[in-house]
């Protein structure tokens, strides 16, 4: 037996908490001067889970990240929590932390990351 198999950890949570980047049309471009995209993207990469989107519609907020709860947040009841704004290096490393020590639904969301928290946009419905 391999010791992945022996103590897997959290790689083998068939839903792990992660996180939801927006790069697209105003998030993660130069309609946000002074912010280092890429080193922000490529930061969250090397801790958790990180999924690269298109447009999530809420341009407003830019740099928006969605912090996906895992399976075991779900069971507990937690959703996805929407942060705008995400523009400091420390707010990213916040977001990490908080997403490594677990997320929504296992580890209070750290009080800093307050500032960041918005509802997100109604999704639009075709007539």
């Amino acid at each position: 037996m391999t010791p992945d198999r022996l103590n897997p950890g959290p790689a083998s949570d068939p839903a792990p908490c992660r996180v939801t980047v927006c790069r697209d049309c105003c998030c993660g471009t130069p309609k946000l001067p002074g912010v280092d995209h890429e080193a922000q993207t490529t930061r969250l990469q090397s801790l958790v889970p990180t999924r690269i989107s298109t447009c999530l519609d809420a341009c407003d907020q830019a740099n928006v990240i969605v912090v996906q709860p895992s399976a075991a947040g779900r069971a507990a009841g937690a959703r996805p929590v929407w942060l705008g704004l995400v523009n400091d290096p420390d707010a990213t490393e916040d977001i990490a932390t908080w997403v490594r020590s677990g997320g929504p639904g296992i580890a209070p969301m750290p009080p800093i990351l307050d500032l960041y928290l918005f509802t997100p946009p109604a999704r639009r419905t075709s007539p």
